[in-house]
C-alpha cells in the first residue's frame, strides 16, 4: 500500500530545500517503502505585496538591526550553507535582492504537479531563488522556470493573469494553517502522523517506515 506524504512548505524558504532534498533521500534509504509525495504551499508571511519587497530591508526588519540580531542572523545564514554544501545544494543569499510573494509561484507548483512535474517545479523554484537571485515573484521568471521543466509557457503565462486556481491554493494553504501546521517544511503521511522541519534523511526514513506500518495490512491470498 502507499504511504501518501504531503509536504507543506514555502518557495522562500531555505530550509525547505533542504527538506527536499531530504525527503527524496529518505525514500531511498526505505525503498521498501511505497511512497506518493504532494507538495501543498504555505506562505511565511501572507502579507507580502505582489511586488514583494526589498530583501535587506525586510530581513533586517525581521531579525532587527543591532548589532547581536546580525550576529545571529548571520550565524544562522552560514548554518544553512554549511547544510546546504552537504546535500548539494549551492545557497547564494548575497544575490537576492527582493523578498517575493510566493503565492504565484505555489500556483504554479500546483499546475506543475498536476502533469507529474512537482518535483521538478520546486527544485527549479528553489534554485531560481537561492542560488540563482532571480525574483520568483515576478511572473517573466515564473514563465522561464516553467519552460526549464517542460511545461508550456504560453499556457503558464495565460494562467498567471488570471485568477487560476487563486482561490484554491488560498483554501489549501489555510487548511494547514486550521490543522495546526505553523513551521515548514512539515511532513504529514496519510493524515495521520506528520514531522516539522528539516530533519535528517535517515530521521524521515524512518519517519516512512513507521507511517507504512500505520496503513492497514493487505490480507494475505487465501485467508477467510
Amino acid at each position: 500500500m502507499t504511504v501518501v506524504v504531503e509536504m507543506v512548505s514555502d518557495l522562500v524558504c531555505p530550509w525547505c530545500w533542504l527538506g527536499l532534498r531530504r525527503i527524496e533521500a529518505a525514500r531511498e534509504l526505505a525503498p521498501e517503502v511505497d511512497v506518493q509525495l504532494i507538495f501543498r504551499p504555505f506562505e511565511l508571511d501572507p502579507t507580502i505585496p505582489a511586488a514583494g519587497v526589498d530583501y535587506k530591508e525586510y530581513m533586517k526588519e525581521k531579525f532587527g538591526g543591532s548589532d547581536e540580531s546580525r550576529e545571529r542572523s548571520g550565524q544562522m545564514r552560514q548554518a544553512l550553507i554549511d547544510y546546504g554544501a552537504a546535500e548539494g545544494i549551492p545557497y547564494q543569499f548575497d544575490r537576492i535582492t527582493r523578498r517575493p510573494s510566493s503565492f504565484d509561484a505555489h500556483r504554479v507548483v500546483r499546475w506543475a504537479q498536476g502533469q507529474d512535474k512537482g518535483a521538478a517545479a520546486k527544485e527549479a523554484l528553489f534554485k531560481a531563488f537561492f542560488e540563482d537571485g532571480r525574483d520568483i515573484g515576478d511572473h517573466e521568471v515564473l514563465v522561464d522556470v516553467a519552460r526549464e521543466i517542460g511545461l508550456d509557457a504560453e499556457i503558464v503565462a495565460d494562467l498567471l493573469k488570471t485568477d487560476a486556481d487563486v482561490a484554491n491554493v488560498r483554501e489549501e494553504a489555510e487548511a494547514f494553517r486550521q490543522m495546526g501546521v505553523s513551521g515548514v517544511p512539515t511532513y504529514i503521511a496519510n493524515r495521520k502522523v506528520a514531522v516539522q522541519g528539516a530533519e535528517s534523511a535517515e530521521k524521515l526514513a524512518k519517519f516512512l517506515k513507521h507511517a507504512a506500518a500505520q496503513l492497514p495490512q493487505e490480507r494475505k491470498a487465501g485467508d477467510a
